[in-house]
């Protein structure tokens, strides 16, 4: 016992990571700084004087980097050939000096990181300016909104708004009459406000979401650390790793925002052996009044989107099984069931009841499941095929370093965050939610990962603080690489021009009641406005006997489609260049079927080109009278 004594606990020492140190061991914080008969106090006063020095040097290089890195990635945006994308999308035709102010970026992050007296609003700005040069850059360039789902959705709103609540006749879009939250709560704010549509902000919700995702991320981690590196590591590694996309104007986004601040409000409520002192402001169980907003919000997730709420309930039952965040976690877990159940079994059941044999059928099936989103690209363009293996790397990568911060971070199998990384599988092996499900579980279970791989990378340390921290750099240099890389790969297909848009809107306008419309792929933007007036053909998701025909004799694949077509009811057939770069790049089907089915629309009978600005040509269809 001679030589150890226990260290009393320290309010800024984060979590108990000194649990692999000697008792008796000096803080690394402390260490070398008193002087020994072997150490001459000039020496020391030499080593402090260069000590400090260097962190006037490293501080005034982190404030000044913040400002150039991001005036650097403004200047980039000035003039990015957009109309080069190809299957490498964004990568292939951003500046070099873009990539100059995100390196410069992630190295000041971790000088700030270093710095224990560098003031959280510093960490603040560099996680803002990450958030901006990842998800506003794409809001900056492109004209108009990214995403042909985005642009679904604002039909959705636009229909509801007319006809007062669910539409009629939605077709596959009736699922959205049955999880309305989303699109009701929006055209409840476009009624409030006056605004004709949503797309003037909608372009700017992928920045946004990921900033709103702060506040409950760091609530999450500063319940579980006081370690002020560690909290912001992760929520940098959050940032860093979050390739899936799924914020962009959507109500899984929306969703995700909702479950993590569940998340974050029970972790808040948990009381933490991981802290050296607990907070006294801790109860146990729910205040009744943040109870009942936490189940309000619950509802709202549940009316919003399928799938969230069966994490949400996977997340509630794991949590439940500690002895310690039971309490907290079973009245949500209840609430979940609940609301969900109800929901399913009324509002919701046209589509439960129409799906219910498929879904049944998944829970026989994990292992297709599981691997349902990891099929072959044999037929995508190189580049795509790259993008892929890098999406999977990295994804691989988070678990395994998670993984092994659980195992190499004792302390961190007592905040909770290892059963909320797992909470998505019991989901990812019972659905495959159209072959995204491993995608889906990825993104919910990144938050929690996010933490552990902090905890392997960034462990506690005095003098080894700065060089243990700038050790980390090219790791999250890596890691934003790499995010890019299924962050950007897709824009080739994902952004539209304004002639696209004005084509789209020319076929809604002209479109009477009843016609039908016909594209090669969904990369149209606005055409499913008055979605609930026309029929929408989409030759490349038909059986694989249309598709071949299709392949095989362009102008006999879309008869098919068109035939009967009358002055009253005619059918148009859109072609476009995002749905030329969607065949090439997905290879969906091949990708010189819209240079032929152009060449065969042209001179058939009863095919009139009635639109042509360039980037899209709209073909209007009525059937011959018989000869």
């Amino acid at each position: 016992m001679s030589g150890y004594r226990r260290r009393a606990p320290t309010s800024g020492g984060g979590p108990t990571g000194d649990e692999d140190m000697p008792n008796g061991a000096a803080h690394p914080d402390h260490a070398d700084e008193t002087p020994t008969p072997a150490q001459p106090a000039a020496r020391t006063r030499t080593q402090t004087q260069t000590r400090t020095r260097s962190d006037a040097v490293r501080t005034w290089a982190a404030r000044v980097i913040l400002p150039l890195s991001v005036a650097l990635w403004l200047l980039s945006l000035r003039s990015v050939p957009l109309d080069r994308m190809r299957d490498l999308g964004l990568l292939q035709v951003l500046p070099p000096l873009f990539w100059t102010a995100a390196a410069l970026l992630t190295l000041g992050f971790c000088l700030t990181l270093s710095d224990r007296r560098a003031h959280s609003a510093w960490l603040t700005g560099y996680v803002l300016a990450l958030i901006a040069l990842l998800h506003a850059t794409p809001s900056l360039l492109y004209p108009t909104l990214r995403y042909s789902w985005a642009w679904k959705h604002l039909a959705v709103i636009d229909a509801m708004i007319r006809h007062g609540g669910d539409v009629p006749n939605a077709g596959k879009f009736s699922v959205y009459n049955d999880w309305p939250g989303f699109f009701q709560l929006h055209a409840m704010f476009l009624r409030t406000t006056g605004l004709d549509s949503a797309v003037g902000y909608a372009s700017w919700t992928p920045p946004v979401a990921n900033v709103l995702l702060l506040a409950p991320l760091l609530l999450v981690y500063r319940s579980v650390t006081r370690d002020r590196r560690l909290v912001w590591g992760a929520v940098w590694i959050f940032y860093s790793c979050s390739w899936v996309g799924q914020d962009y104007f959507a109500p899984q986004s929306f969703a995700f925002l909702l479950f993590l601040t569940v998340v974050a409000l029970l972790f808040r409520q948990l009381p933490s052996s991981a802290l050296p002192r607990p907070d006294p402001r801790r109860r146990n169980g729910w205040p009744p009044g943040l109870l009942a907003g936490v189940v309000v919000i619950v509802a709202a997730i549940v009316v919003s989107h399928p799938l969230t709420p069966l994490m949400l309930i996977s997340a509630m039952a794991l949590l439940s099984l500690p002895r310690r965040s039971r309490q907290l976690a079973l009245p949500v877990l209840i609430a979940a069931v609940v609301l969900t159940a109800v929901w399913d079994a009324t509002v919701a059941r046209s589509y439960i009841s129409a799906n219910i044999t498929h879904i049944v059928e998944s829970l026989t099936e994990p292992d297709q499941n599981v691997s349902s989103g990891l099929a072959a690209l044999g037929d995508a363009a190189p580049g795509q095929i790259l993008l892929s293996w890098v999406d999977r790397g990295l994804s691989a990568a988070v678990a395994v370093l998670a993984l092994a911060g659980l195992l190499a971070r004792r302390w961190t199998r007592r905040t909770g965050l290892p059963l909320l990384a797992a909470a998505p599988l019991p989901v990812l092996a019972v659905n495959a939610y159209g072959g995204e499900m491993i995608f889906r579980a990825y993104l919910f279970a990144l938050p929690a990962a996010a933490f552990l791989v902090a905890a392997l990378l960034l462990p506690p340390g005095g003098r080894r603080r700065v060089a243990s921290t700038l050790a980390v750099y090219p790791v999250l240099l890596a890691m934003f690489g790499a995010l890019v890389f299924g962050y950007y790969g897709k824009e080739a297909l994902n952004q539209y021009t304004l002639k696209e848009v004005a084509a789209a809107r020319y076929v809604i306008e002209h479109a009477s009641p009843g016609s039908t419309i016909v594209t090669l792929t969904a990369d149209v933007p606005d055409l499913d406005l008055d979605y609930e007036k026309h029929r929408r053909i989409q030759l490349a998701y038909q059986e694989t006997d249309e598709q071949r025909l299709l392949v095989r004799d362009p102008l006999e694949g879309v008869k098919g489609y068109v035939f009967g077509a009358t002055e009253e009811r005619p059918a148009y057939v859109v072609l476009s260049r995002a749905q030329d770069m969607d065949l090439y790049v997905t290879g969906a089907l091949p990708a010189d079927v819209p240079e032929r089915l152009q060449a065969a629309l042209s001179g058939a009978p009863g095919f009139t080109r009635v639109y042509d600005n360039g980037d899209a040509i709209v073909y209007r269809y009525v059937t011959p009278p018989p000869d």
